[in-house]
């Protein structure tokens, strides 16, 4: 494990590239609507009930980790969340991703999770949160 000396943050992989900006969730939930606000608690709630999670605030979006992020929220609309699941394999045959997008020049392909409700999160969609904390440790 590697700890950047600038952020303090740790990494699995030595010199780990990421952004060290400190950044505040509450500047990135500044000026969301408190629907958004609350998905975002329920997300970040259900991840906690399988283990534990570090939130990291960036610039364009925010990271859920534990030893290596395993989801990015990477938009805060009015009435929804976009959550993004990197996995090294397509996994199609689910009612949970609207979108599964490989990677350009990698291994990895993305799973675009769109949250509505709280209840959008279902055992579907936790099966895959469990699984992609289980590939960041």
């Amino acid at each position: 494990m590697w700890i950047c000396p600038q952020c303090q943050r740790e990494f699995k992989a030595t010199n780990q590239v990421h952004s060290c900006r400190d950044r505040e969730l509450s500047d990135a939930l500044n000026g969301k609507t408190a629907h958004t606000i609350s998905l975002f608690d329920h997300l970040v709630d259900e991840c906690l009930q399988i283990g534990a999670v570090k939130v990291y605030p960036t610039k364009s979006m925010i990271a859920l980790g534990t030893r290596v992020n395993f989801a990015y929220v990477s938009q805060l609309g009015k009435n929804f969340i976009d959550v993004v699941f990197p996995f090294n394999e397509v996994y199609d045959d689910n009612l949970c991703f609207s979108k599964i997008k490989q990677v350009q020049g990698t291994t990895q392909y993305n799973h675009y999770f769109r949250m509505f409700f709280k209840e959008d999160i279902n055992d579907e969609v936790r099966k895959y949160i469990r699984m992609a904390m289980e590939r960041a440790k």
